[in-house]
């Protein structure tokens, strides 16, 4: 069924979609300030619960060479953005269909870094990505933890930044260092926070608003706060079973969670309008890389 869709998906992409408004897809890229925070369970697990609001969503994996989304599905991917940047394939080529038909672009291994290549991969790259602006109305990049001169492009040029934190104090710290590191590169960038692996709602909450209220008194930026989610034993067995949490069990506390939250997110949200003069995500990339 998988195989289907996605010769679907090639074919459209392949034939190219009328614009008949000036969109583009939502871009938004998922970050942590250290590994282990549960960041790309929370990109999975969102993504699809977008696709549940009827909404297109394309997953990509740029924890390149550690990614792990498709393992986390319980698929095998075929394909990954390697052989897009070394083999020079299309972009319809590479993407893949997990459940409930949500495309997605694995990591992948064999790359240190995703455009330590030469310019004329980087250009390919640019050009094949562009396809996919009209086609999605989320584009959501699953970033490596940390940062490198690589990741933060993708990150300042995406539209808004999802940080993925625990009240864990460590995880704390990093998550306040990655906001400070974007905010300093780019203090107009929309912030939401997610606090994830919170023991109760009554704790969850407190530690999200003392957050808050840190980034506020120190960096002079009101982020959002997205939701709350619960440390909940469900996680682990569908980690262990490799299917979404989301999928694996949906009266789970997590997903009870999660659907809230990916409601909340979507609610009174003008995601997609290409407003008059706004750069797009394309120009914006291309400008950053060009200025390093």
């Amino acid at each position: 069924m998988f195989e289907d869709q996605a010769a679907s998906l090639r074919r459209k992409l392949g034939q190219g979609i009328p614009r008949r408004e000036v969109k583009e897809a939502q871009t938004v890229s998922i970050i942590s300030g250290k590994g282990g925070v549960g960041k790309s369970n929370v990109a999975l697990n969102l993504s699809l619960e977008l696709v549940g609001q009827q909404k297109r969503v394309l997953l990509f994996d740029l924890d390149i060479g550690m990614g792990n989304i498709d393992i986390l599905m319980g698929v095998s991917a075929r394909k990954s953005i390697v052989n897009l940047l070394q083999n020079f394939e299309t972009i319809e080529e590479i993407i893949e269909i997990g459940p409930l038909g949500l495309s997605y672009i694995a990591g992948g291994s064999g790359l240190n870094e995703l455009f330590s290549i030469d310019s004329k991969s980087r250009e390919h790259f640019f050009e094949q990505y562009e396809k996919l602006l009209s086609s999605y109305d989320y584009i959501i990049f699953d970033m490596g933890a940390g940062v490198t001169e690589d990741t933060m492009s993708f990150i300042l040029a995406s539209d808004e930044c999802i940080v993925v934190t625990t009240p864990e104090p460590t995880s704390i710290t990093d998550a306040y260092g990655m906001i400070k590191h974007v905010l300093a590169n780019n203090s107009k960038m929309p912030i939401k926070v997610i606090m994830n692996r919170s023991l109760s709602v009554k704790e969850g909450k407190r530690s999200l608003n003392q957050f808050r209220e840190v980034v506020m008194q120190f960096l002079k930026v009101d982020v959002t706060a997205l939701g709350i989610l619960p440390d909940d034993k469900h996680v682990s067995q569908a980690v262990i079973r490799q299917i979404p949490y989301s999928i694996y069990n949906k009266h789970a506390p997590i997903s009870k969670a999660m659907q809230q939250l990916a409601n909340h997110y979507t609610k009174d949200l003008p995601h997609g309008l290409l407003q008059s003069g706004r750069k797009t995500f394309l120009q914006k990339l291309k400008q950053l890389m060009t200025e390093r």
